[in-house]
């Protein structure tokens, strides 16, 4: 890893320390700095998220995207990040939780073939697959779906709840005056937890609600 590159990771885990986070080890920081280098790179010529500088991200995105990895339930082996845009959270699932099969579901071409390069320079193609089409396309159930900052929230929460399995989780990313209706627009169906904090915003939450598992 380059100077710049032991710097970078040197502040996320001052970041993730002061959130109350473990550092990460030497293999995650590896990824997460090929990560971030790639990510600034294709920032300068698309719009891939309106945070361009590196702190920025490191705050807002990293540190936020490494708790919600670390919150999602055990047990997960396959997971869809519906809306993926440049990989919050699901690339950074795939770095902190190999156990699981990441699916990135991504519509923009753009942010499509930023996910594709991504996933090739990370070196997970074996275990992370980009959809680069609207994930309602998609005829699979997952353990798992994750959405963060993604368009029409009321409609991806209903479509990712679809996608679920039984008995499988849907965790939105959100702020915490969307709760309520996040946890109205998912309907019957879903039992959900306590709101948890993230660090790295303002009034940001996880919510994990679990799909109930049909009678008969």
């Amino acid at each position: 890893m380059s100077e710049s590159g032991a710097g970078a990771m040197d502040r996320l885990n001052s970041l993730l320390l002061n959130a109350g986070q473990e550092e990460l080890n030497e293999d995650a920081q590896r990824s997460y700095w090929l990560y971030l280098a790639l990510l600034l790179k294709w920032n300068a010529k698309v719009n891939l998220t309106a945070i361009r500088d590196e702190d920025g991200i490191l705050q807002r995105h990293f540190v936020e995207s490494i708790a919600c990895a670390r919150l999602l339930p055990a047990g997960i082996k396959t997971l869809l990040d519906f809306g993926s845009g440049a990989g919050f959270p699901g690339l950074a699932i795939a770095i902190c939780r190999p156990e699981i099969a990441v699916t990135l579901a991504e519509s923009q071409g753009k942010k499509a073939a930023f996910l594709s390069e991504a996933v090739r320079v990370l070196g997970v193609g074996g275990r992370v697959m980009v959809h680069g089409a609207r994930a309602e396309l998609l005829k699979l159930q997952f353990d798992c779906v994750t959405l963060r900052a993604v368009d029409r929230m009321d409609a991806a929460v209903r479509a990712g709840g679809n996608l679920v399995r039984p008995s499988g989780w849907l965790a939105p990313m959100t702020t915490v005056g969307e709760v309520d209706g996040i946890r109205e627009i998912a309907e019957l169906g879903f039992v959900w937890s306590d709101s948890i904090p993230l660090p790295g915003g303002v009034s940001r939450v996880l919510v994990i609600g679990q799909r109930s598992v049909p009678a008969g």
